[in-house]
């Protein structure tokens, strides 16, 4: 039998964890937001050229942060609100995150901001991820935000002393070199994730 939910709603977590039908949702302040089933085989391989060499760089240096791939719960509480599931009206699921808290983590995935975060756009979450889910992470703290868009490159946004991001950076070329500045000494080739 197909859930059927009220999208004019105001939902919380708590109302997110009794959903079985296993569709992909994710909350922005309570309202629902429909994702897409499953992603392209482009959109697949960018998230593995992307996740993998974070994971590889973390594993050679022992260090504390971890990365996950979507699908993995991401809750946003407003700075000072509550953290009860029945209080919290954000949660998303981006495509890459690297948590280097481990206190932020817990059976659900993470509560709070990730160090860094991943999107990469399809037409579909085009506008959603470069506006919405922009100011969200923004807001929350996200210190690092990668835009990945497999026909304009990689933007980069970085979280300036006073808690805005800064214009950002454009990697469009192919030899270039993506630093990932949550972990330290880590460049990412262009070329190698835009090969075919």
């Amino acid at each position: 039998m197909e859930l059927q939910l009220d999208m004019n709603k105001r939902y919380t977590y708590a109302d997110y964890l009794t959903w079985t039908d296993n569709k992909m949702r994710e909350l922005l302040d309570g309202f629902i937001k429909m994702m897409s089933p499953a992603p392209t085989l482009t959109h697949a391989r960018l998230a593995r050229k992307i996740s993998y060499p974070m994971i590889r760089h973390i594993d050679k240096r022992k260090g504390k942060c971890e990365v996950f791939v979507a699908p993995f719960d991401v809750r946003l509480p407003k700075p000072k609100e509550a953290t009860d599931n029945d209080k919290i009206y954000t949660v998303v699921q981006p495509d890459i995150c690297i948590v280097c808290d481990p206190a932020k983590l817990d059976k659900r995935g993470c509560l709070g901001a990730p160090d860094m975060i991943v999107e990469i756009l399809s037409p579909a979450t085009l506008k959603y991820d470069l506006n919405e889910k922009f100011n969200l992470y923004e807001a929350a703290g996200v210190k690092e935000y990668w835009v990945v868009s497999p026909a304009m490159g990689v933007n980069v946004f970085t979280l300036q002393e006073n808690r805005k991001y800064g214009e950002g950076t454009a990697y469009e070329d192919m030899d270039d070199q993506i630093p990932v500045q949550t972990l330290e000494g880590l460049s990412i080739s262009w070329k190698e994730l835009f090969a075919e």
